[in-house]
């Protein structure tokens, strides 16, 4: 490969503003795929830019409740090649490549809205996967993504004996090898550390109401990056 991922990330904001995602140019921007900006800014820890920052805010747009969307969708990011079990698994270039189209392709249209976990819980996938082959280590920042879904978590004292009932639904959407997402039933427990409103949960039994969303992801680097939303 001509060119790594890691020595192409500084220049991550000229290629998004050459691709029409500058403030100059609105126009063409609502044609740009905005899931190949989140791709390549993710992957680059979110450079201080303005299409990074707009891609930023769409990728936590997307858990923000209802429904809960998978925040990076690469499935709408054409990379130009279909997936091959003989191609080099070596395709981070792709990401940055793909920047560079001459064309204006529009957008695929938005995915449909996907069920609730099911009542059996079996894993559910919910969307295709990415249009080459992304299962290299180069592209282990995409399957590093979890979304953590607190529908709600409940924490009171029963006001006849005394008792604490705590009851909570919690589900873990993940991407797999070649980007497809999915949704799978978790726990309290596997919150991350960084998660925040449910620390006092199991200790004695102060009154607790909790309802949240949480995404955690590791860029090209291996940094942790996460982010909250509460409702």
């Amino acid at each position: 490969m001509r060119h790594s991922v890691k020595k192409l990330l500084p220049s991550v904001a000229v290629a998004l503003t050459v691709t029409g995602l500058s403030l100059s140019a609105p126009a063409r921007a609502q044609t740009y795929p905005i899931d190949c900006a989140i791709l390549l800014c993710l992957s680059g820890g979110w450079p201080a830019s303005v299409p990074c920052a707009r891609a930023r805010a769409e990728f936590i747009r997307r858990i923000t409740p209802w429904p809960v969307e998978p925040p990076l969708q690469i499935w709408r990011c054409p990379m130009g090649a279909s997936y091959e079990s003989d191609r080099p698994s070596n395709n981070a270039e792709r990401i940055f490549d793909v920047l560079y189209r001459p064309d204006n392709r529009r957008p695929l249209q938005s995915p449909p809205v996907y069920d609730l976990v099911p009542a059996d819980w079996v894993l559910q996938l919910v969307q295709d996967r990415a249009d080459i082959d992304i299962s290299g280590p180069e592209f282990s920042f995409v399957r590093s993504i979890r979304v953590f879904d607190v529908r709600y978590a409940r924490q009171h004292e029963s006001g006849r004996d005394g008792d604490c009932n705590r009851s909570a639904t919690v589900v873990l959407g993940t991407y797999g090898t070649q980007g497809d997402f999915s949704w799978q039933r978790s726990s309290i427990t596997a919150l991350p550390e960084a998660h925040v409103g449910l620390e006092r949960w199991g200790q004695n039994c102060p009154g607790i109401y909790h309802r949240s969303v949480f995404v955690d992801w590791r860029d090209y680097e291996g940094d942790y990056g996460f982010e909250q939303v509460n409702y």
